[in-house]
């Protein structure tokens, strides 16, 4: 039996439904990123620095690396704090479905904070008249999350355009070099928007999913697993690099204009 995902539906709202596992695995990502900030620049030092701050420094100098890899470090300085935000943020959710699987199994109707869960209908249904749900996961595995993350950094791209270049020359830019050319603007805008968010996610969610078949085999799959969780790690910071630098290309392409 598949795991499910422990979801909400508000009675007044029966259109919008919350993953309460990616709300809170989104949460905890964000106290993990808080506290490894908040450790790596407690004590500062301007000697050779040692232990969590020489790893942010690095960090820092890495994306310092990217935004002038991809715009003048003049106009850029600047997005230095969002690419931070973003690698770290996308390179924790990335790696918390790796560790550790937590499932709760009910076999009568669920309810938590007031909030029905798991209900007599889905017990009934169940070909084993119960539900399990699978709370701890990688944040980025859902594509609610990483579209949320690319619309929101597309938007970005366009205040920051309309900063930078004004608004006469922003709307310019749309009509240019026709003003034919103004739906397939949009058009890329869009496929931005899906390639973005899609690629973080799928590759997330395919390495999930290939571990929880790795469980299946038992014992036969502790080898592979450790191997498929290394590999997985790589991965996690190939992804959070490749939607960190496209993040910044994209703003470099509204703030050069």
């Amino acid at each position: 039996m598949g795991h499910e995902q422990p979801l909400w539906a508000p009675e007044s709202l029966p259109w919008l439904t919350f993953n309460l596992s990616t709300s809170l695995m989104t949460i905890v990502t964000f106290i993990i990123v808080l506290v490894l900030a908040i450790a790596g620049t407690r004590r500062l030092t301007s000697d050779a620095p040692s232990g969590l701050q020489n790893v942010l420094e690095w960090v820092v100098d890495f994306v310092h690396g990217i935004i002038g890899s991809t715009m003048d470090l003049k106009k850029g300085a600047g997005f230095i704090y969002l690419g931070l935000t973003l690698i770290l943020f996308i390179f924790v959710g990335n790696l918390l479905g790796l560790p550790l699987n937590f499932i709760t199994i009910h076999d009568q109707p669920f309810s938590l904070f007031g909030m029905d869960i798991v209900t007599e209908e889905m017990i009934k249904e169940s070909a084993h008249h119960e539900v399990e749900l699978a709370w701890w996961k990688s944040p980025t595995a859902d594509a609610s999350v990483t579209l949320a993350m690319s619309l929101s950094i597309i938007i970005l791209t366009h205040i920051i355009s309309v900063k930078f270049v004004g608004i006469k020359n922003y709307i310019k830019h749309y009509f240019e070099p026709h003003f034919l050319f103004f739906p397939l603007h949009i058009i890329e805008e869009f496929a931005k928007t899906l390639t973005l968010g899609f690629r973080l996610f799928g590759n997330i969610f395919a390495g999930e999913v290939l571990i929880g078949v790795i469980l299946l085999m038992g014992f036969a799959g502790v080898v592979p697993l450790v191997i498929w969780q290394g590999f997985s790690v790589f991965v996690g910071a190939i992804q959070a690099y490749v939607f960190t630098i496209l993040s910044m290309v994209y703003i470099s392409q509204k703030i050069h204009h």
